[in-house]
């Protein structure tokens, strides 16, 4: 079984525009994934928006620069992520393609593979 990382991105004003009935409509696409998923939801959480971020780059005298807010600029903003356990990467894809985010028009789904170390 290969391991696999699920990012789940989107657009964080629309985020921050929803409203609790479509809220309510994406918790409920979550819990339905996690229960069809089963144990191959090995975790996975929602992360808090990207506004609380801390970013670490190379500073002087090779010691990093602490800054707030996200690495990177972006419309589209890490949300969370879940971490699976498939057969194969189709067996992620058709796992994570039960995501609400999925078939939204202001976010994706990315999926990687975990490089498992030997």
């Amino acid at each position: 079984m290969a391991k696999y990382l699920v990012l789940i991105y989107g657009d964080e004003q629309e985020w921050a525009n929803t409203g609790p009935q479509e809220r309510a409509r994406i918790e409920a696409g979550h819990q339905r994934f996690a229960a069809t998923a089963g144990a191959a939801v090995i975790g996975g959480h929602e992360l808090m928006p990207p506004g609380t971020a801390t970013s670490l780059r190379q500073g002087p005298a090779e010691r990093p620069t602490v800054t707030d807010g996200p690495f990177l600029e972006s419309k589209e903003v890490l949300g969370g992520f879940y971490v699976l356990e498939a057969a194969d990467l189709d067996a992620a894809i058709a796992l994570a393609g039960l995501l609400p985010e999925v078939a939204a028009s202001h976010s994706g789904v990315e999926i990687r593979p975990i490089r498992e170390n030997n």
